[in-house]
């Protein structure tokens, strides 16, 4: 019985997390500037379903979509770093996303003659290629992939340098800061159908392949001599798993801007309700981050209505209130004992 009774929490977990999506979207569809009424009147006026199908839909499900990837870039990177606070920017995915959005709107977002730059590249493009920049980075810098203690540390010090970067494009070209803020405060306001598309294809590419490599995140949380004598190639299993972690990272970050603790509080809530392996843990960290980030969405979208919130802010002050009282009932265990 005890033995399958976490196989039936993670069952029921996973269950309830993608009903509660599903629920999710539908209420994201109606909620928006013109309310109820543009669901209520989509059958039969144009302008309502165009807001409904071209807009609250693609923006709930974006949502969902980079939540999902967040989450599972996070589950990697705990499990990767064998480190509970470790979340997706650990190595300096997001200051090079930062980097790349500055550097495009810089480079042409105000000039007369790059339009068809813009258009070609966009803002999406620049932080992609800024993040998967930041990351090869750090692992130039690391020398590899062989020590993961080395590759924290230049994480950390390709985050801060970039970060540098952008604050000196900022203060050359003062307009580049107005322009970006939507991308650091973190929006869905700008997911489209063609986003959601590519977030669906590197989602599911990401999922499969953190599956297959699951083991060396269990043997790793076991210890790296440990998972040396079980006899899995670790060089090669860490390296595809933190280009897992690169391309999610780089996939959400690109399409909603900066998203705060998502990430980093996805796979804590899974383990507070499941203890398994790393596979399992995978998958429901993906459709945890999903769940929360669709949530914070609409909530920002529905507090102050017609007007809303930056969610990647909404994200910040839930995670930062949840990881706050998780370190205070932690700490009076400790006492306590």
């Amino acid at each position: 019985m005890k033995t399958t009774t976490p196989q039936r929490r993670a069952w029921g977990l996973g269950l309830l997390t993608a009903v509660l999506g599903a629920g999710l979207l539908l209420v994201g569809a109606s909620i928006g500037s013109t309310g109820f009424d543009s669901v209520l009147q989509a059958g039969t006026d144009p302008v309502a379903w165009q807001i409904v199908w071209d807009i609250r839909l693609p923006r709930t499900l974006g949502a969902w979509l980079a939540g999902a990837l967040l989450g599972l870039a996070g589950a990697v990177a705990q499990g990767l770093f064998r480190n509970p606070l470790a979340d997706p920017y650990l190595l300096g995915s997001a200051s090079g996303a930062s980097l790349g959005v500055a550097l495009t709107l810089a480079l042409f977002g105000f000039s007369p003659f790059a339009t068809q730059w813009v258009a070609r590249l966009g803002l999406t493009g620049g932080a992609f290629l800024g993040a998967v920049a930041g990351v090869l980075l750090t692992l130039l810098l690391a020398r590899g992939v062989q020590h993961t203690l080395r590759l924290l540390l230049a994480g950390v010090i390709v985050g801060v340098v970039l970060g540098a970067l952008k604050d000196l494009v900022t203060l050359a070209i003062p307009d580049v800061l107005q322009a970006m803020q939507g991308f650091m405060l973190g929006s869905t306001g700008f997911v489209g159908w063609t986003a959601c598309m590519l977030m669906v294809v590197v989602l599911l590419v990401c999922v499969a392949v953190a599956w297959l490599l699951s083991p060396a995140l269990d043997g790793l949380s076991l210890g790296e001599a440990t998972a040396t004598s079980l006899g899995l190639p670790l060089p090669q299993m860490r390296a595809v798993l933190i280009l897992v972690l690169a391309l999610a990272t780089g996939t959400a970050v690109a399409q909603t801007g900066l998203i705060a603790f998502v990430g980093l509080a996805a796979p804590h809530l899974v383990r507070a309700v499941v203890k398994s392996t790393h596979g399992r843990l995978l998958v429901l960290s993906a459709l945890m981050g999903a769940t929360l980030l669709m949530a914070a969405d609409i909530l920002s979208r529905w507090l102050i209505a017609p007007q809303e919130l930056p969610v990647g802010v909404f994200t910040a002050v839930l995670g930062g209130g949840y990881l706050l009282w998780l370190m205070h009932r932690r700490t009076a265990h400790g006492v306590g004992a």
